[in-house]
């Protein structure tokens, strides 16, 4: 993990039980005496990440719609701290951030807020998502007037309609989503499940909502996508970033940043346990 990531270690359960009770009814020692939680259980891991976020964030409500997504807390600070590092480590409030598909849990916007002071503008298509981030940015003082929420009307377009002209972001976030179709979806999550001693469950212990899972043609098609229209809010947009879950995705991604005419380009590996992806990041300045 990024050195600077507050959850490179174990977890605190002493900490996290403190400041969330409900946690202590989900958690168990595992064979070697340590504390845990079955992270088969969607449950005890929505219970784990809102405690993550109360304590070492200062959330104090985040409640998500059945179904929606609840992201795994560390992951999402990777990615924090590594787009923080291609802003040179920038702080405060005249760093402005645009977080494309924020979802019902506006993690990114809690983390780079809390860890950086950055303001954010987050755009979703989906009503009943940015509904719910529009409760966690209000019942959370330090959110309210550091975050804008706005309505992805044209369904064609990441950057359009939800960037304004005139205004400008030194950064734009973006975690697309993984698969290429709802049948991929499902047969990743059933995976996912066997791997936690849970081969005859169907769902998903993280949850996501269909739009959340899956994009036709998979984060290869949305990350070109995005790089294609890209061009044309260089002049807005200082640094363009996508996480790339599939290293056979890069090949593709390298080629449409090339044809875009991309000045700079990085590929950032990041790491969590024996999960792997990349932070692709692009600028057009010089």
């Amino acid at each position: 993990m990024h050195p600077r990531n507050r959850h490179a270690g174990r977890y605190d359960f002493d900490l996290l039980v403190k400041l969330s009770p409900e946690l202590e009814a989900v958690a168990y020692l595992n064979p070697g005496g340590e504390p845990t939680i079955d992270f088969s259980d969607p449950e005890s891991v929505l219970i784990l990440n809102r405690a993550l976020l109360r304590s070492y964030y200062g959330v104090g409500f985040w409640e998500l719609p059945p179904g929606y997504l609840c992201p795994p807390v560390p992951g999402r600070a990777d990615l924090v701290h590594h787009a923080a590092d291609v802003l040179g480590g920038k702080k405060g409030e005249t760093v402005r951030v645009l977080d494309i598909g924020t979802g019902a849990n506006c993690v990114y916007p809690i983390i780079g807020r809390a860890e950086y002071g950055w303001r954010f503008v987050g755009s979703d298509a989906d009503r009943t998502a940015l509904a719910a981030a529009r409760r966690i940015v209000d019942a959370n003082p330090f959110l309210a007037g550091g975050v804008d929420l706005r309505l992805q009307t044209n369904a064609s377009s990441m950057f359009e309609g939800v960037v304004n002209a005139g205004e400008s972001f030194d950064l734009s976030l973006c975690n697309p989503p993984f698969h290429a179709s709802p049948e991929e979806a499902r047969a990743a999550s059933r995976e996912k499940w066997s791997k936690l001693g849970r081969p005859q469950e169907t769902g998903r212990n993280f949850g996501g909502a269909e739009n959340e899972l899956w994009h036709p043609g998979g984060e290869e098609a949305f990350a070109r996508r995005m790089i294609e229209e890209s061009p044309a809010f260089g002049a807005q947009i200082g640094w363009f970033t996508v996480l790339i879950s599939k290293a056979a995705t890069l090949p593709s991604v390298e080629k449409a940043l090339a044809r875009a005419g991309a000045r700079e380009r990085r590929i950032i590996d990041m790491a969590q346990g024996q999960k792997k992806s990349r932070l692709v990041a692009w600028t057009f300045r010089p």
